[in-house]
């Protein structure tokens, strides 16, 4: 959209020129992604080419209100002071930037299924540092308009709303077909509250792909104990895995969890061989 970004090693995402006033918001450029982010749908066309339906691809981006959160602040924060600023003294401004957001958005991951993504996810990162109500309005009602402007035919759409133990009722009725838990919510319960309405992804602790492979398997299981028997869970991490993390440990995981959960799943597997 015009802003210049660049990613830092151990720093995150920086952008040098944040967004602080009206001025900066106005310079933002409508996008079109088949113009403006060509690359990055080659490489979701040749991944899908590559992987010759052995899994699922999925195709990410950033929720408005965490894209906000670091076009404003110009890198992670830890007390979100100029981001927090905006919503309270300018809220005009930030729903401006807001709406131009769900645009883009909705038009890139739009883009990305035309590309070959079999399902598309949210990352609302910085969902958790806002109030109940503030996430309802500068949060939620974007990745509502986002997916209901997606254009897609039967492929899912995932939203991940990191820190948001609040409104899971409402986020379950966001149009998301999945809802990505972080790993300090317990999936057991969560999935007591709206489990029937989506299915639920998550929800291990990265941190535990530092200990030794029994501890992983024990973390692991717990989880899928935790969700029970029956469809509608997709195992995962609780958010992105981190970088120095040893592979083998995730390779480690992943075996875990196809031996474990199949006694989960087992009704279902005997139905199939009937």
């Amino acid at each position: 959209m015009g802003m210049k970004l660049e990613m830092h090693e151990g720093k995150g995402p920086i952008f040098h020129n944040p967004i602080r006033n009206e001025n900066d918001a106005n310079a933002l450029n409508e996008i079109d992604p088949f113009k403006d982010l060509y690359y990055v749908l080659d490489a979701v066309a040749l991944t899908k080419k590559e992987l010759n339906g052995r899994v699922p691809l999925i195709g990410f981006s950033g929720s408005p209100w965490t894209l906000l959160t670091y076009m404003v602040e110009g890198r992670g924060s830890k007390n979100f002071s100029h981001v927090k600023k905006l919503i309270y003294n300018n809220p005009r401004l930030a729903h401006k930037v807001l709406d131009k957001l769900a645009d883009a958005i909705a038009l890139f991951l739009s883009a990305k299924i035309e590309a070959g993504a079999d399902a598309v996810q949210i990352f609302d990162t910085w969902g958790g540092i806002l109030s109940q109500n503030d996430f309802e309005e500068f949060s939620l009602r974007y990745i509502e308009i986002i997916i209901s402007n997606i254009k897609r035919k039967n492929e899912p759409v995932i939203v991940f709303p990191k820190g948001v133990h609040y409104k899971l009722k409402k986020l379950s009725k966001c149009g998301a077909d999945v809802i990505g838990l972080d790993w300090t919510m317990d999936i057991g319960r969560v999935r007591k509250r709206i489990g029937e309405r989506v299915a639920l992804q998550g929800n291990l602790d990265p941190t535990v792909l530092y200990a030794g492979e029994e501890k992983i398997k024990e973390k692991a299981v717990g989880i899928l104990n935790s969700f029970g028997e029956g469809s509608g869970h997709i195992f995962n991490l609780g958010h992105g895995i981190l970088p120095d993390v040893d592979p083998e440990k995730a390779k480690a995981l992943v075996r875990f969890v196809k031996e474990e959960s199949k006694r989960f799943h087992h009704r279902d597997t005997e139905a199939q061989r009937d």
